[in-house]
């Protein structure tokens, strides 16, 4: 079986979803169109952003509706983050709070996709 090497979000602007991405993740796009824009995440994933407008078929659901999760080591990066996350603009659905597997915020990026920062909760 093949290995799954990207992850594609449906957005409405990718060349500003780009920048928000870029910026939120210190990235650089190493593809950018108008429908389409390309990041290499650090851990080898490929985080496409492709206006949903002319996606085929077309997207029966739009953001909010699943997460993309960041593990970091330890529950003060969970918070160090969020604050680093918060001067780059972004918005907060669920400020840093501990839940019965650790310590977690929500951000949302401009489409309301999902952005969960986590850490397990023996990672204190």
């Amino acid at each position: 079986m093949t290995e799954t090497n990207n992850l594609l979000l449906y957005v409405a602007d990718p060349e500003a979803s780009g920048r928000f991405y870029a910026g939120l993740l210190g990235l650089e796009a190493v593809e950018v169109s108008p429908t389409f824009v390309l990041l290499m995440l650090r851990s080898g994933l490929a985080l496409g952003l492709w206006k949903a407008s002319g996606v085929e078929p077309v997207p029966t659901a739009s953001g909010g509706g699943s997460e993309m999760g960041f593990k970091v080591a330890r529950a003060a990066d969970v918070d160090a983050t969020y604050a680093a996350w918060l001067t780059r603009g972004a918005r907060i659905a669920l400020p840093p709070t501990d839940l019965d597997f650790g310590r977690s915020f929500v951000a949302l990026d401009p489409d309301g996709h999902r952005l969960r920062v986590y850490a397990l909760a023996d990672a204190a």
